[in-house]
């Protein structure tokens, strides 16, 4: 077999199987309430998941675009204005009492400022974003490595997932967004805490002042308005026990792409 066939054949095997589990993603809140229909996600994400551990590395990129490549509108996925009356203080004041908690798992539990945010080593991504709703659109990141705000708290050995807790509330009672990855995503290059979008302060529909990408998932996984992050061991106290509030609903936990 060729060096170009074998290629070929991963790109089958990465759009064919890798991309079922998205496929399965209608995004259908009656169907995501079906049982049967949770479990057929939970199939699919084991068959999304072990394809793109087939076919691709842990530390392989996603693809990077040009300039020339990014989109002339970018939509605001999920929350694009949280009516959360301590995150609309902080907008007010431009963001300058935000501070980034992160506990958890970790030696040194840390609140960092934006200021001290920038400071950390940081990443500028063109990469495009993939909605599971069946959109996508390419976009100018800039952001802190999420590696290198690890490196500052030092996890503990027992810290297995990184969880996003965020200021937007989803529903009637209120629950604010939340979402997870891995120690493998989170320490993945392109794995960064963007606070720029474009060259510009990142805007409040996007996500602002911090928002995370892990540019080889869908879109519900890319937190945005994150106010604390939370090393875990387990999900068993997070929400619902699944990883993350939709995930909660029947989706996908891991959603490579």
């Amino acid at each position: 077999m060729t060096a170009d066939n074998r290629s070929g054949r991963r790109r089958f095997l990465a759009g064919t199987l890798g991309t079922a589990g998205a496929l399965l993603l209608s995004g259908c809140d009656y169907l995501s309430r079906s049982q049967g229909f949770v479990k057929l996600l939970e199939g699919a994400e084991k068959l999304s998941s072990a394809a793109q551990h087939l076919v691709t590395s842990r530390s392989s990129l996603a693809q990077e675009f040009t300039e020339a490549d990014l989109s002339p509108f970018f939509r605001s996925n999920g929350t694009s204005n949280p009516e959360n009356p301590a995150y609309q203080a902080l907008a007010q004041n431009e963001f300058a009492d935000y501070r980034l908690k992160v506990a958890g798992r970790v030696k040194r539990p840390t609140a960092f400022s934006l200021a001290q945010l920038r400071e950390l080593p940081s990443r500028t991504q063109i990469t495009r974003h993939d909605c599971v709703e069946g959109w996508s659109a390419i976009g100018k990141w800039k952001g802190a490595k999420l590696a290198a705000l690890l490196e500052r708290v030092q996890p503990l050995p027992n810290a297995r997932y990184v969880v996003f807790h965020c200021a937007d509330p989803m529903d009637d009672a209120g629950t604010l967004y939340y979402e997870s990855i891995d120690m493998e995503d989170a320490y993945h290059p392109q794995t960064i805490l963007a606070y720029e979008m474009n060259d510009q302060t990142l805007p409040i529909k996007n996500g602002a002042p911090i928002r995370v990408r892990i540019e080889r998932q869908l879109g519900y996984k890319m937190a945005k308005y994150i106010m604390r992050i939370e090393l875990v061991e387990s999900f068993a106290q997070i929400g619902g026990g699944k990883g993350g509030y939709w995930e909660d609903d029947g989706y996908e936990w891991y959603a490579g792409i």
